[in-house]
């Protein structure tokens, strides 16, 4: 057997009484749209309603415990959460079939078309709880495996001060991870590791921050570090006096007496940033795909298979959050070729249909990429993601390409809005402002900027973009 986790009863609970509220809902709603009026407490399908709702408890259990379900760990994979649902209102269905049969005096007249739509209505319901509560778990967890992970590079006493703040203050979410240093001031420190160790073990140990609190005249070795963690997804902080790097423009905070320099400061570094950021992503993006794209759907999908052969919707491997791959959605607008995956489109391009090319040019073609947002790959604004063979070809061309990879990319962003869309690849100068401007909306990041990123993207898709082909 599984070992259950101890939130499972807890769940379990939770779904067992949001369940009867929505079953009620279900049959109500099921029952007005049969017989379009208001449930008459003194009919018959008042006590239906209640022996619907009671039936599934030993639905709900018997699937459980027949079936040895984890709830917690079945809610993190959609098959497992959907095949269990299914399960459910079978023994659900076979109970309330016996117990018809044994009062079919009493429910002989019962609407077969109350009872489909009453299934139908209740499925539908507690399915989409489930999804949004597979969400919520998925999010926490990512959360969790976020835990800061932190070394420091340097056994002096800037690094002693730094280490007893970051232990007495950081709380549980930050695990330091020990000490670096190749001549230390204080030998009382336990040392992890010379310098020479310092990259491998980052490496090795998913460390997250590099406190850098050794003297500032070794140029050459803060350099090295800052581009190392830079290209591996690790923020580089500073706590030094401030003596060879007060030429570049840097951020300074304080932790206690402490001075922590940065190259860059992001709000998204922030949990309560982030976690605001994601709600807004995950409200839009069940908007979006409840009331627009049902609809949508199926008058692009005719438009797609009218106009040529292959699928509606086109997937392709993309560079996310910290360069993690993901499988990106789009409507197809291309001919079914061979190079869709390494050759970026260009103006005039043979290989885009007529409805395609509308499609690109009212940015429709990235409707589907909202389920993206909703499954936590992408958000709403942020950099746009590129195909894999750009990413490596514009992170050796352009230096510190890799940074706009720190945050979630996004269906449309500040680059996008102010004009570097499209084929900006084929051009270096381009790229960079586009990098440029990725930059800045990390560094600048609020609520309100996406809000006026979306209201700029509809704005430009009516006005018509230039670059958009």
């Amino acid at each position: 057997m599984q070992r259950n986790s101890p939130y499972s009863k807890f769940i379990g609970l939770v779904l067992l009484i949001v369940d009867f509220f929505l079953l009620d809902a279900a049959c109500r709603s099921a029952y007005q749209w049969r017989h379009h009026y208001s449930i008459d407490y003194s009919n018959y399908y008042v006590d239906f309603l209640r022996i619907f709702q009671l039936a599934w408890i030993p639905a709900s259990l018997g699937v459980v415990l027949l079936r040895d379900v984890n709830i917690y760990r079945s809610l993190l994979k959609t098959r497992k959460f959907f095949s269990t649902l299914v399960y459910t209102f079978a023994f659900h269905a076979l109970l309330i079939f016996v117990f018809i049969i044994g009062f079919r005096d009493k429910y002989y007249d019962l609407s077969r078309a109350f009872l489909s739509a009453a299934y139908l209505f209740s499925f539908g319901a507690t399915f989409l709880f489930r999804v949004v509560i597979s969400i919520i778990l998925r999010y926490g967890i990512k959360l969790r495996e976020n835990e800061n992970r932190v070394v420091i590079v340097g056994a002096g006493y800037a690094g002693n001060d730094l280490y007893h703040y970051i232990i007495g203050n950081k709380g549980k979410e930050t695990k330091f991870m020990g000490f670096f240093d190749d001549q230390p001031e204080l030998p009382s420190l336990v040392i992890k590791g010379r310098l020479e160790h310092l990259k491998d073990y980052c490496k090795e140990n998913q460390i997250t921050e590099i406190y850098y609190a050794k003297s500032l005249n070794d140029t050459e070795l803060i350099k090295d570090l800052a581009d190392f963690a830079d290209e591996h997804f690790i923020y580089f902080k500073i706590a030094p006096d401030f003596r060879g790097l007060m030429q570049r423009k840097v951020n300074i905070d304080f932790y206690d007496t402490v001075p922590i320099m940065t190259f860059r400061q992001e709000p998204l570094q922030v949990w309560s940033n982030r976690t605001l950021k994601r709600i807004f992503d995950i409200v839009f993006s069940l908007a979006v795909i409840l009331l627009v794209f049902p609809w949508l759907f199926l008058i692009i999908g005719i438009a797609i298979k009218i106009n040529s052969r292959g699928p509606i919707f086109f997937k392709q491997p993309r560079s996310g959050r910290k360069n993690k791959l993901f499988n990106c959605y789009k409507f197809r607008t291309m001919y079914v070729n061979n190079e869709s995956n390494s050759k970026q489109a260009t103006r005039g391009d043979k290989r885009i249909t007529k409805v395609g090319a509308f499609l690109r040019k009212t940015s429709l073609d990235e409707m589907p990429q909202f389920f993206n947002v909703l499954m936590g790959d992408m958000s709403v604004v942020g950099p746009r993601p590129h195909m894999l063979k750009h990413t490596e070809e514009y992170s050796q061309m352009i230096e510190k390409y890799l940074i706009r990879h720190f945050v979630t990319p996004g269906i449309t962003g500040h680059a996008q809005v102010n004009g570097f869309r499209g084929e900006t690849g084929s051009d270096p100068k381009l790229m960079r402002k586009r990098l440029e401007y990725d930059t800045w909306y990390m560094e600048n990041w609020s609520l309100w900027l996406d809000i006026k990123i979306i209201v700029q993207t509809v704005t430009n898709i009516f006005q018509g973009e230039e670059n958009a082909f």
